[in-house]
């Protein structure tokens, strides 16, 4: 029946748009118990799980994250993947290859792989700790680790924005969600050069920006994929 994997697009479409909102409230929520030293506006989201990071609040936040991280990936695989090449048609040719692109770079982007790996990401120390520095933060293996699927992933993220809105422009009834795709990756890009730039010691701040911008997108394209498979079905 086409009715049946019809569905599970539609649960797992839904499940992805839960899983941003936990996302981002369990980054939110952990900022809480990180002490007085921590601040929201200049240290990263990654500090909240580094080796240091109090307990048991960390063993919390690596689970959400990692949950979120497999939902994402399954999303764009699963159910972003099929229902836009569907809406490409058989003879996609260029388009469907973007879509195949944009979705498994939306796979292998922060917000999928990069939180699947959470567990393997943990600093070696919070900036917020007496003594820690940029590089003893980044001298053990889930230092090296952060640092290049962060930087990877947030990199793979806006290229898969851009590719999933040129095949999104050619796929039947999607085109409303091309020109918002294109704005918040556009928003992406700036923020990530304030945030490369150290621009007022706000690293902290920007980032939190990139992941509530990017939560926000997915869970938007998450919606336009339910609502998508109700009008085909």
């Amino acid at each position: 029946s086409v009715r049946r994997p019809a569905r599970r697009v539609r649960r797992w479409a839904r499940a992805t748009v839960v899983a941003q909102v936990a996302f981002t409230a369990i980054w939110l929520l952990a900022a809480a118990w990180q002490g007085p030293r921590y601040s929201i506006f200049a240290h990263s989201i990654s500090d909240m799980y580094a080796v240091t990071a109090p307990e048991p609040g960390v063993a919390f936040l690596i689970i959400v994250l990692t949950v979120c991280g497999a939902v994402t990936i399954w999303f764009a695989l699963r159910s972003l993947l099929p229902m836009l090449r569907s809406a490409l048609g058989p003879a996609s040719g260029s388009a469907g290859r973007l879509a195949t692109a944009g979705s498994w770079l939306l796979a292998l982007s922060i917000f999928g792989l990069g939180n699947l790996f959470t567990v393997t990401e943990r600093l070696d120390c919070r900036m917020a700790d007496p003594g820690c520095t940029s590089a003893k933060q980044l001298s053990n293996f889930g230092g090296t680790m952060d640092d290049f699927l962060s930087t990877a992933g947030l990199i793979l993220f806006v290229i898969a924005g851009f590719l999933l809105a040129a095949a999104m422009r050619r796929a039947a009834g999607w085109q409303p969600l091309v020109r918002p795709t294109r704005w918040v990756m556009a928003v992406m890009i700036v923020i990530l050069i304030a945030d490369a730039t150290g621009l007022g010691g706000l690293g902290g701040l920007f980032e939190r920006l990139a992941a509530l911008t990017g939560a926000a997108w997915i869970a938007f394209l998450a919606a336009g994929v339910s609502r998508r498979w109700r009008a085909i079905r």
